[in-house]
């Protein structure tokens, strides 16, 4: 375990490690390159792989295009509305599932289910839940004097709906790493809060936030890059739609649209790496507040 590397070993150690850096390079590393490569081809033929001019006007172009820019104004709209909401459900419901209630095995499997169903099967009963007339969502709303909402048909609702879906869909797999954060954290806080006499909210205030700060900190990464890249719940919920009038379009659905049914692969490309910047920038900045508020 201690002993030099040397050239025979890290050759030996590489030769353990390329299929996996081949299949990393082809389906991964080349495709980045390649589409960074496509974001400056102004004048390109795919099939014959030749370019006949290079330029900026893919990014003037996306810049310039007003559903580029409803795109991102429906994905900040959807990262804002999904990730701070799922993120404190799931936290009160991980500590009351971390509690001695009864059946509390059988609540950690129910809820962990949509995480591990697919997206397509949750689309079409959340279809159903939506529904204008017969939906069960519309059917308890009528219970307060709400009237029926077309939840898939009226633009306005549709960011709405996916946001709904999308924060129920989240919820298992946030709720199993905050139910691994709190058991974790030693019981002997706890039973000396006690005896100082702390309430049950000073506890969670004192203990449970600050020693469960590095998994909340590792689910608002992982939702934020996940918030940017919503597409799925989007095209089974709309049946390849992206809404009624582009109400729910996202930037990886505009991603979609010009590089599959427009065949502008540049423009597709341009939009893809702006949309990494973007997810780039906001992960730096959640890392470096992270440092700050962070206890491990």
């Amino acid at each position: 375990m201690h002993r030099k590397p040397t050239i025979k070993s890290t050759f030996k150690a590489f030769l353990y490690l390329l299929p996996a850096l081949t299949i990393i390079s082809t389906f991964s590393f080349y495709p980045v390159v390649r589409s960074l490569l496509m974001s400056f081809h102004t004048d390109y033929n795919f099939f014959t792989g030749e370019v006949y001019s290079y330029g900026i006007d893919n990014f003037i172009y996306i810049f310039n295009d007003p559903d580029f820019w409803l795109a991102m104004r429906n994905t900040f709209l959807f990262v804002v509305g999904v990730v701070p909401a799922a993120i404190v459900i799931s936290l009160g419901i991980s500590v009351l599932l971390n509690s001695k209630i009864k059946f509390r095995g059988l609540f950690r499997t129910i809820y962990f289910i949509p995480f591990v169903t697919s997206v397509v099967a949750i689309s079409i009963v959340w279809s159903w839940i939506y529904h204008s007339e017969y939906g069960i969502l519309n059917y308890f709303l009528g219970w307060f004097g709400i009237d029926p909402i077309a939840w898939l048909i009226d633009p306005a609702w549709s960011m709405p709906a996916i946001i709904i879906m999308s924060i129920w869909r989240s919820l298992g797999y946030n709720i199993i790493i905050f139910l691994a954060g709190l058991q974790n954290i030693d019981k002997k806080y706890y039973l000396a809060a006690q005896i100082d006499g702390a309430s049950k909210w000073q506890q969670f205030r004192n203990i449970t936030l600050p020693l469960l700060s590095p998994s909340i900190f590792f689910i608002s990464i992982v939702s934020l890059i996940g918030g940017f890249k919503v597409f799925d719940e989007v095209f089974a919920l709309f049946d390849g739609r992206p809404g009624p009038v582009s109400s729910a379009l996202t930037i990886v659905y505009y991603i979609y649209e010009k590089f599959y049914m427009e065949w502008e692969f540049g423009i597709a490309s341009a939009a893809a790496y702006a949309l990494f910047v973007i997810t780039l920038a906001f992960t730096l900045i959640q890392m470096y507040i992270g440092k700050k508020k962070v206890h491990y």
